[in-house]
């Protein structure tokens, strides 16, 4: 193995740190794991709550149902059935516990005015601060970059807990992705001992895989995996858009299953492994080799996500497809260069979907996303590729990722600031 073990330590560290399981789209799970975590500090029930967000949080939790909630949208519905029924413990499984009487209660207290949700001015993409105040007390928790990350806890104005931490930099508490490349992440998904990881992916494998067949089993939202199977037929290229849509069907719209996540968020984990899944049972490949190709595909997604960073107005589905497209390739014994080529031609094709927030149409975006990966795999094993000065697409694949990092991270600032403003006005 020509990678070191540096390289080989840090590739699994990341692997490990970004594929963990989460019930319910990850935005509104952050408002409830931060406002159970602010209840348990302030040690009884509040009085009154109040939010405070960055505004890619409120884009995501407009149009997401929260999980075990029945139907219940938007961060204050997050929030107060956070409060209500959350166990921090869990972190994102905050809210496996809920019950219907949490429920009912959380709906009487949404009639009031016990829950304040503001716009956070911050430079963090995923910023949220929650105070809780009670008769002559109140606790707080801030959480920045990532959805679980704690970097402050208060109680009674008194800090009990704090990190540094950069609000531009938003993986500063993570392993350093800047080792990532697509030429090491192959070698890697070759040679790593599966011992390390098989446990992991075989969990991604299970939860997506069953939140997907629920998806394709029930009439969750508009149904995009179950009328992809009915109207456009049983071929490996349906079944691969399906899956991933059936998944996102379901989780949008309220299914209680979790799912394991990639780059923190839950469509993306989902998009990035399962049509994998599909093609590795078409071609019937080995276990080994199905595990090997979600590696490759997790890291690549991850990869990408990157330099664009964990919310913005660029549709992470896209990131997560292009993954899944490489990982396609890999299956069927791809080179290095073929697996390039996927990359590249997929991002030539569909670096431009907007993210209008979580929502039941994320289900379409996931199918249109992965039919583009499969297309740049076909043209990839023909030997086809877009060429440099194609747009954005650079001479070799690495620039032509940080180009597409650099277009979501800067490029879509404007527009981000747009689709919030049309969606809360």
């Amino acid at each position: 193995m020509s990678l070191s073990p540096v390289i080989y330590s840090q590739y699994t560290q990341i692997l490990k740190e970004e594929l963990i399981p989460a019930l319910g789209c990850t935005e509104p799970i952050c408002i409830a794991y931060a406002s159970a975590k602010a209840r348990q500090t302030l040690g009884e029930f509040p009085e009154m709550a109040i939010v405070e967000s960055s505004g890619n949080i409120i884009k995501n939790c407009k149009g997401a149902i929260v999980p075990n909630t029945g139907s219940l949208k938007g961060i204050a519905a997050a929030a107060v059935i956070g409060i209500v029924g959350g166990d921090p413990d869990k972190k994102l499984e905050v809210l496996s516990g809920v019950t219907s009487e949490n429920v009912a209660r959380a709906k009487e207290i949404l009639k009031t005015d016990f829950c304040r949700v503001k716009l956070l001015t911050t430079p963090a993409l995923l910023h949220v601060i929650v105070t809780v105040k009670s008769a002559g007390h109140s606790a707080l928790v801030e959480i920045v970059h990532t959805h679980t990350n704690i970097v402050r806890i208060e109680k009674d104005g008194q800090t009990i807990f704090e990190k540094p931490y950069d609000p531009k930099k938003f993986n500063d508490s993570m392993t350093d992705r800047s080792v990532l490349n697509v030429k090491d992440i192959k070698e890697f998904a070759d040679t790593v001992e599966l011992s390390e990881l098989s446990d992991l992916i075989e969990r991604q494998i299970d939860c997506n895989s069953r939140i997907s067949e629920e998806g394709l089993k029930h009439p969750y939202g508009v149904q995009v995996g179950y009328n992809l199977r009915k109207y456009y037929g049983d071929d490996v290229k349906i079944k691969a858009k399906a899956a991933a849509a059936a998944g996102s069907d379901a989780r949008m719209s309220g299914c209680t299953l979790p799912v394991v996540i990639n780059s923190g968020s839950g469509n993306q984990g989902m998009t990035v492994s399962l049509p994998v899944i599909e093609y590795a049972k078409y071609l019937k490949v080995s276990h080994e080799k199905l595990i090997r190709a979600l590696i490759l595909s997790n890291l690549i997604a991850i990869h990408q996500k990157t330099g664009i960073g964990r919310l913005s107005a660029y549709c992470g589905a896209v990131s997560a497809a292009c993954g899944s497209g490489a990982g396609i390739t890999y299956l069927y014994g791809g080179t290095y260069e073929q697996i390039c080529r996927t990359i590249t031609n997929t991002l030539a094709d569909i670096p431009g979907i907007v993210c209008d927030g979580a929502k039941p149409s994320c289900a379409a975006k996931i199918a249109s996303s992965v039919d583009a990966a499969i297309m740049a795999h076909c043209l990839s094993m023909a030997n086809k590729s877009f060429q440099p000065g194609d747009g954005i697409i650079e001479s070799n694949v690495e620039e032509t990722i940080e180009n597409v990092g650099i277009l979501g991270r800067e490029g879509m600032k404007e527009t981000d600031e747009e689709i919030l403003k049309l969606m809360i006005k």
